[in-house]
């Protein structure tokens, strides 16, 4: 017959209830993985509200942006049919789909697989099932197949904005100030890195991307010096990239170094992402997936793709497929800038469709 120490079975237990988290140096967690209570904001709201009174995001969430300009233009009815082109971490799906209200329906697309699952269920425990909203994992350049399937909707949104969630965290690679792999991809599973296009690409190509995706000032001495390292090694992490770009700006302030941080990253993953081609195929495709007065509101934070909204909605109006556009740019108000500083470089502009 076994027998058993009730010391060692109460100590079992005791463990398996319970299980230490790993302690992190100084008074508040630095890295991503010990901010247990920003990553788990249901159980803890009052540190992700604090955060957020200071200005800042929790890591692992996004605040959506300008969510009364938009719901302000859209006038949902109850009982219609929208699509939200980039489902993220779903804060302008959620306002949507409150005010349908449980009746109509609502299409969300996104092509990360990783936070597209945790927003479905987010979604589903605050009561919006599959029979208030459909999430299609698929790139919003695909918006006439998904039409094509659903039928023409009353209301689209795209925010193109990367997600927060992206980059606060490191192992997606999205950002500069962090240490990751130097991937860049926004569906991680398709596609090549960032690390493996800039060990295919030549050194001219590398400066075209940088100046025609981020107008980088110093895009030929940050084009030379990314060639060079990749001749005689690889680039492959964060930290990799961001030290040559520090080295070739050397005599530069900390100030211009971050900005062309910040432009060299966004230059990759447009050009990883295909997002200026996935964007014109949008712009080209969304006439034909709305219904007679259906509404669009595109939100974006560079000037090159604001320059596609603005030409492919110029050039509808003149046809007579879009009723009416957005005069000027629409920006995020002063107090969201405050509160949410990444609302800072957003530009909305909307359209209307024709009635014919």
């Amino acid at each position: 017959m076994i027998t058993y120490d009730i010391f060692d079975i109460m100590m079992t237990v005791k463990t398996m209830e319970h299980k230490r988290r790993k302690r992190y140096k100084g008074k508040y967690p630095k890295k991503y993985d010990e901010k247990y209570k920003e990553l788990n904001p249901d159980k803890y709201p009052e540190t992700i509200n604090k955060v957020i009174s200071k200005g800042s995001t929790p890591v692992g969430m996004h605040i959506p942006i300008m969510v009364n300009e938009i719901l302000e233009f859209f006038d949902i009815q109850e009982g219609q049919i929208g699509l939200d082109c980039t489902l993220g971490y779903g804060g302008h799906t959620l306002k949507m789909l409150e005010i349908l209200n449980h009746t109509g329906h609502l299409y969300a697309l996104d092509i990360d697989s990783i936070e597209s699952e945790k927003t479905k269920q987010r979604l589903i425990d605050k009561g919006y099932n599959e029979d208030y909203l459909s999430i299609i994992h698929c790139n919003f350049k695909d918006i006439d197949k998904v039409s094509n399937e659903v039928g023409l909707f009353d209301f689209v949104l795209a925010d193109l904005g990367v997600s927060s969630m992206q980059i606060d965290n490191p192992e997606r690679g999205f950002s500069y100030k962090k240490e990751g792999p130097l991937d860049l991809r926004l569906n991680p599973n398709a596609g090549v890195s960032a690390s493996q296009l800039l060990q295919e690409l030549s050194m001219d190509e590398i400066e075209t991307i940088l100046i025609e995706n981020a107008d980088e000032p110093y895009a030929k001495e940050i084009a030379r010096n990314i060639y060079s390292y990749n001749k005689s090694s690889t680039i492959t992490t964060t930290t990799q990239l961001t030290k040559i770009i520090e080295k070739t700006l050397s005599k530069h302030t900390k100030d211009e170094v971050k900005k062309s941080c910040a432009r060299v990253f966004q230059a990759l993953r447009i050009e990883v992402n295909k997002e200026f081609d996935a964007l014109e195929q949008l712009m080209d495709k969304l006439p034909f997936v709305l219904k007679p007065n259906g509404k669009v509101v595109i939100l974006t934070f560079h000037s090159g793709e604001d320059r596609i909204v603005k030409k492919a909605f110029k050039e509808m109006k003149n046809l007579g497929v879009y009723s009416d556009v957005s005069r000027k740019v629409i920006r995020a108000s002063k107090e969201e800038c405050y509160t949410n500083p990444r609302a800072k470089s957003t530009k909305m502009r909307w359209t209307i469709r024709s009635e014919e």
